[in-house]
């Protein structure tokens, strides 16, 4: 780690009023380490400067501290993943978590099981598939305390990918910019009609920045009908709305 400048992270995490260990700095370190090598030979983010990284991937995607007690949840899916945001980072933040990783684009998983291997994580798997495949019934249909997504998409189709995932008195986090009061107004009929609701919406700053961002927590009261989600590419391009 002697070749990073942590006082930076170190700083946004306090913000955050998350303290890690030596290890799980370390774990970052490795994990930009592997993002950056694994990004000249596929896409995976278009952010590449360490502190940037920090900032933006790694600190946005703990930020869900702001609106949920994560260290309470026992399980966790992140739907589309990509390049493990915000899944990772959480993992390794809260070690306790079991959480499954899960992208439609096998090569990323490889990725992912690399980061996983190399920073020796356990109690959690990447997954190759389409979300609307696995949420079928017997495969992680409703196995979930949370599904967390920053997946970019609009709100109506991500409650449909996501919501199916998470047990009855679970919830369905989404990371969002910050214009999406038309999203939410949008988004509404989807939530009733898979069994959930907004249950509130926290605002934001990323700490040190001017980068706003929401987090929408999203509540399943009941079951989700059996018929969501409809069959894959049918949510993304007809939204429920």
């Amino acid at each position: 780690m002697e070749n990073y400048k942590l006082d930076s992270l170190k700083k946004d995490l306090e913000a955050l009023h998350i303290l890690l260990d030596e290890k799980q700095l370390s774990q970052f370190v490795k994990y930009y380490e592997l993002l950056t090598e694994w990004n000249q030979v596929m896409n995976l983010t278009t952010i590449t400067d360490f502190d940037e990284v920090c900032k933006k991937h790694f600190i946005d995607s703990l930020s869900l501290i702001k609106a949920y007690d994560i260290a309470s949840v026992k399980t966790m899916i992140d739907v589309g993943t990509g390049a493990g945001f915000p899944g990772i980072p959480l993992k390794i933040a809260f070690p306790d978590l079991q959480v499954t990783l899960l992208d439609s684009l096998n090569k990323r998983v490889h990725f992912l099981q690399t980061v996983i291997d190399e920073l020796s994580l356990e109690r959690i798997d990447a997954i190759h598939g389409r979300a609307e495949d696995f949420a079928a019934k017997g495969q992680l249909r409703e196995k979930y305390d949370i599904c967390v997504s920053r997946a970019v998409a609009n709100l109506s189709t991500l409650c449909e990918y996501c919501i199916p995932y998470v047990k009855v008195g679970g919830y369905f986090i989404s990371y969002k910019a910050e214009k999406i009061t038309d999203e939410i107004l949008n988004a509404k009929k989807a939530m009733s009609l898979l069994g959930a609701k907004l249950d509130k919406q926290v605002e934001f700053v990323i700490p040190y920045t001017e980068i706003n961002r929401n987090l929408l927590v999203i509540h399943k009261y009941k079951k989700t009908p059996a018929n969501y989600p409809r069959k894959a590419g049918v949510p993304s391009k007809k939204p429920l709305m």
